[in-house]
């Protein structure tokens, strides 16, 4: 997703150290002089990217912390009867300038980082997570806020302000405001730990990633592979000054090679690489990292008063607690793991009367006999597809898709300054009320200083302030197939669900229409913020909606009703093994974040046993997700992977509503961006499902999908 580590990272940073450090003279130089704090005479106040260098960010934000002290202090030396106005909102609009600039470089040194950002993310991380200790544990400002949630019912709040005065209590309690002396202390400095240790471990998955590289020289060995694998493997060696052709970790580069190569041995090499990143026992191993996380996690989470860390997070869930969550879980894996295992056997059975023989297919083989036994069985591979997706096109068909379902209109606005030349960025408007609502920075391609994987934040939320509608400024970042000299950028199948499911994330930003920061947009429970962005995945093959966009780049002949047809036919292929694979994610997650007890030992050994019942195929000695897991690990998802499969039950069951009467239907679509995008956390979100759905989703949608039922 989406929202990921900087979002996450961001939020725990916004609270309050109460004492000043600052000297006057330097405070106001850094006013005076910084491009970060300086008033933004910017289009729509979008970042001064040209002006800000990597020196502005330290001084920054420690300016804006004692600003940001100054307006709490404010909070709590003001005597007169604590109320939602004075204590609430004041804490919601408290550190905005510290927001800002924030905002701007979690971001940055996730999207375009350098060895100088990772050290200032260092060197600033105890005073940002000081500062969130300081403020949750002040115990006359807790006082104040108690006191105002303590009279809730005797008070007239909207369903929004409802919703923020209860976040924001039990954020209080969540964060340690009950403690007392020696519990306390504890509690600042497990906080604090975990906050450089996230920040470590973000950056030795970073840093593997980067020190792998697969040199080719010989011909030979580049048998198999699609040639656009071979161009864009000849375009990095060529960037990078040396001979033949260079194979990455990044996705654009590894899953071509993993599933094409006929070089069984460059495969398992590969696949080695990428599959025991964090464990190579060297400046990069994040093993200590995980135990360290999981004990202080848990030992955070018990002194609140909770038996595990996923007890502590589950409270503001859908699923509410780990029981209904490995319920979840375990009921779908029942479901899944016969056809995993009918999957398996398929590609065994089909390797095997193609020449392989081995007594099992090993990690580095599934990839490719199932996509040699799905090109037989479908007659359809990246190379029929491909030409379709040119990048490009498949933005402005997204675009025109958002336009058909919800008025919005894009357009390129190249006065507004970027981050790194990739960059485009689009200014959106509702055309039917010819209202501005937002910003997008996009962000296609890998590079050394960009994390692998794809998401959508903010570097600024929607809000309402004083009257006036801020509106969101989003970053959306991918990992996509570059262009070549030869070709366009063309997107594989998966790289084009991709597209769809992070600008789903987006278009939750951008619909957004609140009146508070703390539950706008994407501020939503983790297992319920998935529902926008994979809710758009479903029209990936939707015929109706391809005519609008999908053309061959050469030709300009739109995509064929027959390769349409044998994409929908192999949507259903491995659907049981991908399950099953989703599912030991969501085991290995709750594994280490159910524990009542401090774990020790080996980090492989831990993961096995959390996860076996969802293992497939042998185990290879060396390879584990936990080393490499951001999600759980530095990115906000602990306890919350489960999400990706419990909002596909939603997808599933709202895109019927569209199937059944129209995927543009202009009536259901009105009520989706109402009832969802428009909410954000306004309510609990079965209650927003509802309003739009007319009853709670079942489980029959997501199967019948999947081709579990019929």
């Amino acid at each position: 997703m989406n929202k990921l580590t900087l979002f996450t990272l961001v939020m725990t940073a916004f609270s309050t150290i109460l004492v000043a450090q600052m000297k006057p003279e330097e405070a106001a130089q850094i006013k005076a002089t910084n491009p970060l704090v300086k008033s933004w005479n910017t289009p729509y106040q979008t970042a001064p990217f040209n002006s800000i260098k990597n020196e502005h960010y330290k001084p920054a934000i420690m300016y804006a912390l004692e600003e940001a002290k100054k307006d709490v202090n404010a909070i709590i030396v003001n005597r007169a009867t604590p109320t939602f106005e004075n204590t609430i909102i004041a804490l919601e609009r408290a550190g905005g300038l510290l927001s800002r600039v924030t905002g701007v470089f979690f971001n940055i040194n996730e999207s375009n980082t350098s060895d100088e950002l990772q050290k200032i993310a260092e060197d600033i991380t105890p005073d940002l997570t000081s500062y969130s200790n300081d403020l949750n544990m002040n115990p006359e400002l807790f006082a104040k806020v108690k006191q105002v949630y303590d009279m809730r019912d005797d008070i007239a709040l909207t369903a929004e302000q409802r919703m923020v005065l209860d976040k924001t209590y039990k954020g209080f309690i969540k964060n340690g405001a009950l403690l007392q002396g020696g519990a306390k202390e504890e509690y600042k400095k497990i906080s604090q730990e975990l906050s450089l240790l996230s920040l470590k471990y973000n950056k030795n998955n970073l840093a593997e990633n980067n020190a792998y590289s697969l040199v080719l020289t010989n011909k030979k060995d580049l048998v198999g592979l699609p040639k656009y694998a071979i161009d864009a493997a000849a375009e990095t060696a060529k960037a990078r000054k040396v001979k033949g052709w260079v194979f990455t970790l990044d996705y654009p580069s590894y899953i071509p090679f993993i599933t094409y190569s006929e070089n069984r041995e460059l495969r398992k090499q590969i696949w080695m690489a990428s599959n025991t990143k964090g464990n190579n026992n060297n400046a990069n191993d994040n093993k200590d990292n995980v135990i360290k996380i999981a004990n202080l996690r848990l030992r955070m989470a018990q002194l609140l008063g909770y038996k595990s860390y996923s007890e502590y997070v589950l409270t503001d869930r859908m699923a509410e607690n780990p029981t209904k969550v490995l319920g979840f879980i375990n009921n779908l894996l029942d479901a899944s793991m016969p056809f995993a295992k009918n999957d398996l056997k398929q590609v065994t059975d089909y390797a095997k009367s193609k020449g392989f023989n081995e007594d099992a297919l090993q990690r580095w083989d599934f990839s490719y006999w199932s996509e040699k036994l799905k090109n037989e069985k479908y007659s359809i591979s990246p190379e029929m597809t491909k030409p379709y997706f040119q990048l490009e096109k498949v933005r402005n068909g997204i675009f025109a898709l958002a336009e058909k379902l919800y008025g919005y209109e894009f357009t390129e606005n190249t006065t507004i300054e970027k981050y790194h030349p990739d960059v485009t960025v689009y200014e959106v408007k509702d055309k039917a009320k010819n209202k501005f609502m937002g910003i997008i920075y996009m962000d296609f391609f890998p590079r050394a200083s960009k994390r692998s994987g794809a998401w959508m934040t903010s570097f600024r939320e929607q809000k309402v302030v004083d009257g006036e509608d801020i509106r969101p400024l989003i970053q959306m970042v991918c990992n996509f197939t570059k262009p070549t000299k030869t070709e366009p950028s063309l997107l594989t199948f998966d790289e084009y669900n991709t597209f769809l499911h992070e600008f789903g994330h987006v278009l939750h930003g951008l619909s957004s229409e609140c009146t508070y920061e703390s539950v706008a947009g994407t501020s939503v429970y983790r297992d319920f913020v998935e529902l926008p962005s994979q809710f758009m995945e479903n029209f990936a093959t939707e015929k109706e909606f391809l005519d609008m966009f999908a053309v061959h780049y050469k030709t300009g002949e739109k995509i064929p009703q027959e390769l349409v047809q044998k994409i929908i036919d192999s949507e259903k292929y491995l659907q049981g093994y991908t399950s099953a694979r989703q599912l030991y994610l969501g085991l290995v997650d709750m594994g280490w974040h159910n524990i009542t007890a401090p774990v020790s030992g080996d980090v492989e050994t831990i993961e096995r046993r959390n996860s076996s019942k969802a293992e497939l195929l042998p185990i290879v000695a060396g390879s584990v997700m936990s080393t490499q897991f951001g999600h759980i690990f530095s990115g906000g998802y602990a306890s919350g992977y489960y999400g990706y499969k419990w909002a596909e039950v939603l997808d599933a069951d709202a895109f019927s509503v569209f199937k059944a009467r129209g995927i543009f239907n202009k009536e259901v679509a009105t009520s989706f961006r109402k009832n969802i995008l428009s909410q954000g956390g306004k309510k609990h979100p079965m209650e927003l499902y509802k309003a739009f759905r007319g009853q709670e989703p079942t489980n029959d949608a997501l199967l019948k999908r999947s081709g579990f039922i019929k």
